[in-house]
Protein backbone atom coordinates (compact mmCIF):
# COMPACT_ATOMS: atom_id res chain seq x y z
CA UNK A 1 0.00 0.00 0.00
CA UNK A 2 1.59 3.41 -0.80
CA UNK A 3 0.30 6.46 1.60
CA UNK A 4 1.00 10.50 1.25
CA UNK A 5 0.96 12.29 4.46
CA UNK A 6 0.55 16.37 4.64
CA UNK A 7 1.40 17.91 7.74
CA UNK A 8 2.71 21.43 9.12
CA UNK A 9 3.83 22.11 12.67
CA UNK A 10 3.41 24.86 15.08
CA UNK A 11 3.98 27.86 16.12
CA UNK A 12 4.59 29.04 12.95
CA UNK A 13 7.74 31.89 12.32
CA UNK A 14 8.27 33.52 9.34
CA UNK A 15 11.14 35.06 9.62
CA UNK A 16 13.09 32.02 10.80
CA UNK A 17 12.62 28.67 10.36
CA UNK A 18 11.72 26.97 13.92
CA UNK A 19 13.65 24.60 15.51
CA UNK A 20 10.42 21.91 15.11
CA UNK A 21 10.61 22.90 11.36
CA UNK A 22 14.05 22.30 10.87
CA UNK A 23 13.63 18.71 12.98
CA UNK A 24 10.58 17.80 10.39
CA UNK A 25 12.44 18.54 7.32
CA UNK A 26 14.75 16.38 9.03
CA UNK A 27 12.87 13.10 9.68
CA UNK A 28 11.10 13.29 5.96
CA UNK A 29 14.43 14.22 4.12
CA UNK A 30 15.85 10.94 5.51
CA UNK A 31 12.89 8.59 5.91
CA UNK A 32 13.04 6.30 3.23
CA UNK A 33 10.08 7.97 0.91
CA UNK A 34 9.41 8.40 -2.39
CA UNK A 35 8.43 12.08 -2.82
CA UNK A 36 8.84 14.44 -0.29
CA UNK A 37 7.69 18.49 -0.48
CA UNK A 38 9.07 20.85 2.00
CA UNK A 39 7.14 24.32 2.26
CA UNK A 40 6.57 26.94 4.67
CA UNK A 41 2.94 26.27 4.61
CA UNK A 42 2.59 22.69 4.17
CA UNK A 43 5.03 19.60 3.75
CA UNK A 44 3.90 16.34 1.98
CA UNK A 45 5.31 12.60 1.85
CA UNK A 46 4.66 9.82 -0.07
CA UNK A 47 5.90 6.19 -0.08
CA UNK A 48 5.25 2.65 1.46
CA UNK A 49 2.78 2.24 4.48
CA UNK A 50 5.48 0.77 6.15
CA UNK A 51 7.80 3.94 5.58
CA UNK A 52 5.05 6.51 5.79
CA UNK A 53 4.01 5.64 9.13
CA UNK A 54 7.40 4.78 10.42
CA UNK A 55 8.46 8.48 9.75
CA UNK A 56 5.04 9.84 11.03
CA UNK A 57 6.01 8.20 14.07
CA UNK A 58 9.23 9.63 14.11
CA UNK A 59 7.69 13.07 12.60
CA UNK A 60 5.21 13.66 16.36
CA UNK A 61 7.87 12.41 18.77
CA UNK A 62 11.13 14.12 17.70
CA UNK A 63 9.34 17.74 16.49
CA UNK A 64 7.22 17.79 19.80
CA UNK A 65 10.56 17.39 21.36
CA UNK A 66 12.18 20.26 19.32
CA UNK A 67 8.90 22.81 20.67
CA UNK A 68 6.02 22.25 18.70
CA UNK A 69 2.90 23.08 20.27
CA UNK A 70 0.55 21.60 17.53
CA UNK A 71 1.14 19.07 14.91
CA UNK A 72 -1.51 19.27 12.05
CA UNK A 73 -1.54 15.82 9.84
CA UNK A 74 -3.42 14.03 7.31
CA UNK A 75 -2.61 10.27 6.19
CA UNK A 76 -4.23 9.12 2.99
CA UNK A 77 -3.80 6.09 0.71
CA UNK A 78 -2.90 6.50 -2.94
CA UNK A 79 -2.39 2.79 -4.24
CA UNK A 80 -3.69 0.31 -2.66
CA UNK A 81 -2.37 -3.20 -2.78
CA UNK A 82 -3.73 -5.01 -6.58
CA UNK A 83 -5.85 -1.67 -7.26
CA UNK A 84 -5.46 1.93 -9.19
CA UNK A 85 -5.34 5.25 -6.96
CA UNK A 86 -7.76 5.22 -4.07
CA UNK A 87 -9.62 8.45 -3.78
CA UNK A 88 -12.77 10.20 -2.30
CA UNK A 89 -15.60 7.90 -3.94
CA UNK A 90 -13.58 5.16 -5.38
CA UNK A 91 -14.20 1.82 -4.28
Amino acid sequence: MRLRVEFTTEPFDLDEAPAHAVVAREVVEAAELDAVDVGPFGNTAEGGADQVLGAVDALLRRTLEAGATRISLQVNVVDAVGGGRGGEGER
